[in-house]
């Protein structure tokens, strides 16, 4: 596993956006996200994209395996509340197709902005690990996301995300009601995922080499 780099995450306050000027401005551009209009430089490093793509790869198996209508998006955007200038950008996320007819936007761009079009979003944890542990696990239950996972893969998040002593970790969060329950997995762990119950995967399998 590399230990040289990793994906960090810089605010950059003097960059106030509306969400339409945002995706007019950064839509296609990956590094970017927004959040309260403060624009958000993430800053991917090759290790970062390496867990995402084989993360992206064991879940698309999974998926057609199971012969569900849903994919992979190469892009997309997240808008989950109307009155907040906030467009995430998961690292990956998995769409129901047979939603999507009703998603204002996604004619014109790749652009969610009803939660009941995502089944799963997963976000690989980088320095900035407190907007995906905490802030991110609420705004993804109250947007009604079933499933969320946070991959933390070099062990960053605070002990009292991941416990003592901090290690690499992989977290699983069920929809419950309005709230996320959490399981987590460890290195050598067979992750169970409510929505993929053919799902082979560990940590292990996704780590950069």
């Amino acid at each position: 596993m590399s230990t040289c780099s990793y994906a960090t995450m810089t605010y950059t306050p003097a960059q106030i956006l509306t969400v339409d000027r945002f995706i007019a401005d950064y839509g296609d551009d990956s590094r970017y996200e927004l959040a309260d209009r403060e624009l958000i430089d993430m800053e991917l490093t090759s290790p970062h994209e390496t867990v995402s793509g084989k993360l992206a790869m064991q879940i698309g198996i999974a998926i057609t395996n199971a012969n569900y209508p849903w994919f992979i998006p190469r892009t997309c955007l997240i808008q989950p509340f109307v009155e907040v200038a906030t467009a995430r950008r998961p690292d990956v996320v998995v769409l129901d197709e047979t939603f999507l007819v009703n998603e204002p936007r996604w004619q014109r761009e790749p652009v969610i902005t009803l939660g009941r079009s995502i089944k799963l979003v997963v976000e690989v944890v980088s320095t900035n690990w407190e907007t995906d542990y905490a802030r991110k696990v609420e705004e993804y239950a109250l947007f009604g996301i079933p499933e969320y996972w946070i991959v933390d893969y070099r062990g960053l998040g605070g002990t009292r995300f991941i416990s003592k002593p901090k290690q690499p970790t992989f977290t699983v969060c069920l929809l419950d009601g309005e709230e996320y329950c959490q399981q987590q997995y460890r290195l050598g762990e067979k992750i169970s995922s409510g929505l993929l119950p053919n799902l082979q995967l560990r940590l292990d399998d996704v780590l950069p080499h």
